[in-house]
């Protein structure tokens, strides 16, 4: 099943071609914690692009007329663990907090700026997860309630019993895999324990332009000082 029925699909072995020079461009980014919001990095931009080492994968998932707007380097150990219940993606990152109909409450992450925009801009994203290392069970896999992209925007308060109504899936991987999903899907993860390290770059797409003067922030453009 694809990712349009299931909100989900693996892509094995997907970068066997391009893991490495991945690994070298992220080796210049600089970490801030667990979750590292990678911004002016062009290189990295240019390793995303539609045409470039992931044009199959995003073709099977019909984004290739999408760009990357968001970049998070994912980075769990035992020395930097941590769980994640159940949740929705409602937030893009933008360039300036500007008031546009339609879009908020604005928020920062990492001195970046935030916003929720109009839920349907979220529906037509696709986010790719790039793995670094192997993913068994025991080191912490995605987990993603199956079906949920379809349910539009779901109150906080029914996130937990809708997602203990679907089909979970536990996205294990190896390392070069991809897992692609559908952006509002509803997904969660345990604390690692098996002592190994989980690295996983996750990439937003998107195909809309934002309205003006609204921008993306994108992946190469530089963040403003916290």
């Amino acid at each position: 099943m694809s990712l349009v029925d299931r909100g989900l699909q693996h892509f094995p072995q997907a970068l066997t071609i391009g893991i490495e020079a991945l690994e070298a461009i992220l080796s210049e980014v600089g970490q801030e914690g667990p979750g590292t919001r990678i911004t002016n990095a062009p290189e990295l931009d240019r390793f995303l692009d539609p045409e470039g080492a992931l044009a199959a994968v995003l073709a099977e998932c019909g984004a290739l007329g999408t760009r990357p707007v968001r970049a998070i380097l994912f980075d769990k150990s035992m020395n930097q663990n941590w769980a994640l219940g159940w949740h929705q993606d409602r937030t893009i990152c933008v360039k300036d907090r500007v008031g546009v109909e339609g879009f908020g409450p604005f928020t920062r992450k990492q001195g970046l700026v935030h916003v929720e925009p109009p839920f349907e801009i979220i529906e037509r994203m696709t986010t790719l997860r790039i793995h670094l290392d192997d993913v068994p069970m025991d080191n912490a896999p995605l987990l993603v309630a199956e079906g949920s992209h379809r349910l539009g925007k779901i109150p906080v308060s029914e996130v937990d019993a809708i997602a203990a109504s679907l089909p979970t899936c536990a996205c294990l991987a190896r390392r070069t895999d991809v897992w692609a999903y559908s952006t509002p899907i509803l997904h969660a993860s345990k604390r690692a324990g098996n002592g190994g390290r989980r690295r996983v770059l996750q990439v937003d797409y998107s195909p809309d332009d934002l309205p003006p003067p609204l921008e993306w922030l994108g992946i190469c453009s530089p963040s403003e000082p916290n």
